[in-house]
């Protein structure tokens, strides 16, 4: 029997890496457009975990069928930029810009003093439960872009010699935040309810 989650996102790149990670796994993924729901929940929080707490809790109580909700809040902390852009990633620069401007950003810094990190938080609720899982990717920020797979700062974040946006669907999920994040979510739901 397959599990029903909704995911609170209306960014159609994180719909498609969860429906990749959990269908073959046993649960079939809602969108937020595919449940009727169309809100946009305020990023209002200082942490991954509590903005991705502010969509799960948002949309749920928009639900008129009740089904657990998971969500997520995820970005690029960068050791030379004193973790910036953090939860402010999405909103750093215009989409398609980011990249352009974090290079631009980072110009002087040499390598060796590159370091960055991914960071995915899950939140999934359900009537009475809310719990948080977090996954982390560690990796260095090139100093060009490329690849043309994966999306957001893919393109610059370098990890074992290749970018993200290098790497195969499968090569990235093996290894990425939210892949990490993912797993932790999926053995709860085993655990919790014999899925």
């Amino acid at each position: 029997m397959r599990t029903e989650l909704l995911f609170a996102t209306n960014n159609a790149n994180k719909l498609r890496e969860a429906r990749e990670i959990l269908e073959p796994l046993g649960f079939d993924i809602i969108s937020m457009k595919e449940a009727g729901v169309q809100i946009e929940p305020d990023e209002t929080g200082d942490t991954f975990v509590r903005n991705a707490e502010i969509k799960a809790c948002d949309v749920f109580n928009e639900l008129d069928i009740r089904m657990p909700v998971i969500a997520d809040d995820s970005g690029l902390c960068v050791k030379a930029l004193g973790g910036r852009p953090g939860v402010y990633s999405a909103r750093y620069a215009p989409e398609g810009e980011r990249c352009a401007k974090l290079l631009e950003e980072m110009k002087d810094v040499p390598k060796g003093e590159r370091d960055a990190y991914f960071e995915c938080a899950i939140v999934y609720v359900d009537k009475y439960v809310c719990e948080s899982f977090t996954g982390r990717c560690e990796g260095e920020i090139g100093f060009e872009e490329r690849g043309e797979n994966g999306f957001g700062y893919d393109p610059v974040f370098v990890r074992d010699g290749r970018t993200l946006a290098e790497m195969s669907a499968e090569e990235k999920n093996a290894i990425s935040h939210r892949g990490a994040a993912m797993e932790k979510l999926v053995a709860y739901l085993r655990e919790s309810y014999g899925v």
